[in-house]
């Protein structure tokens, strides 16, 4: 990710020249309700990467119906496959998750929640969500 610096994401080892653990920082996306949060992630590179997925998670509270109190994300990309469902290859790289991860902060899927409630209002009312987001983001997340 230093060759060409993607928008809004920064990604170092917490230890020098050790990449087990990424710390991450993401900027909220343009014109989401998190555009003007700053959000702190951690990566865990499992020994079998790029066969397994690493473990992301964000350290930044967020209030978004795939993302849990935790930090935790569903994506299937995090996922290793199934036959009933795609999930991580080894061919994705750091940078390809990372982008996808903040692209899921643009564009919830409210259909596959972790936050089963903040998932309904996501469906039953778009204003509120944002707002609710808006000011989550305004209090944890700059």
């Amino acid at each position: 990710m230093k060759e060409k610096p993607v928008w809004g994401i920064t990604c170092h080892p917490v230890k020098e020249d050790v990449y087990d653990v990424l710390q991450v920082r993401m900027a909220g996306p343009r014109g989401s309700p998190y555009e003007k949060g700053s959000f702190e992630l951690i990566i865990n590179i499992p020994d079998k990467y790029p066969f397994e997925p690493p473990q992301v998670k964000f350290v930044t509270p967020v209030y978004h119906p795939n993302i849990d109190k935790g930090g935790r994300i569903c994506m299937n990309m995090l996922k290793m496959p199934t036959r009933e469902q795609e999930g991580w290859l080894p061919t994705i790289t750091i940078e390809t998750l990372l982008i996808s991860i903040q692209t899921l902060l643009a564009n919830p899927n409210p259909d596959d929640p972790l936050m089963m409630e903040i998932a309904l209002e996501y469906k039953s009312d778009i204003d509120k969500f944002k707002e609710n987001a808006r000011k989550h983001t305004e209090q944890y997340a700059v």
